[in-house]
């Protein structure tokens, strides 16, 4: 059985703040990861934790390539090498700043199902990872930049923009 997508929560609400909880059990939490998933692709994102519904549990989603389900995440490995990459967020609509982090990670987690799993990613996959990972301890984007006076709000246009690119590619998509 799936659920519908969940709404998310303002930016200022506390839970995007707390540390979550791990997940007793993978299956207990896979009508959530189902919600996430779907919220995920209404919204137009690549990527979406929990706490971002109101759920302060770590569990997190990705749909970059494949769509794939973390739960109780653990980063096990970093690269040396950072790279700069413009970080946008759906709990903060229209801002997006440049943060630096590890070029791979190689993470440990387990599915839906119970099933433990390794990846080791790189790329904008990697990004996404470390991003979530961060929604899991109360971090956002904002608090990894270097200089804040380069957070930047997006135009009427910029926004509105995005969502039609992200209209197009699933039009394609299917």
């Amino acid at each position: 059985m799936t659920t519908g997508p969940h709404q998310l929560v303002p930016s200022d609400d506390p839970v995007l703040r707390k540390v979550a909880s791990r997940a007793k059990d993978a299956r207990q939490v896979a009508d959530l990861a189902e919600a996430l998933l779907t919220s995920m692709r209404q919204e137009g994102g690549v990527g979406m934790a929990a706490p971002q519904v109101g759920q302060s549990v770590r569990v997190f989603v990705t749909g970059v390539g494949e769509q794939q389900v973390f739960v109780n995440p653990e980063i096990t490995e970093r690269s040396d090498e950072l790279i700069w990459w413009e970080e946008g967020c759906l709990s903060l609509p229209r801002l997006l700043g440049d943060v630096r982090r590890p070029k791979e990670v190689t993470i440990r987690a387990i599915d839906a199902q119970g099933t433990p799993f390794t990846v080791r990613a790189d790329g904008l996959c990697a990004r996404v990872i470390q991003h979530e990972i961060d929604h899991l301890d109360g971090i956002l984007f904002p608090d990894r930049m270097e200089d804040l006076s380069k957070l930047r709000t997006l135009t009427d246009k910029e926004w509105q923009s995005r969502f039609e690119g992200n209209e197009q590619l699933r039009e394609e998509e299917m």
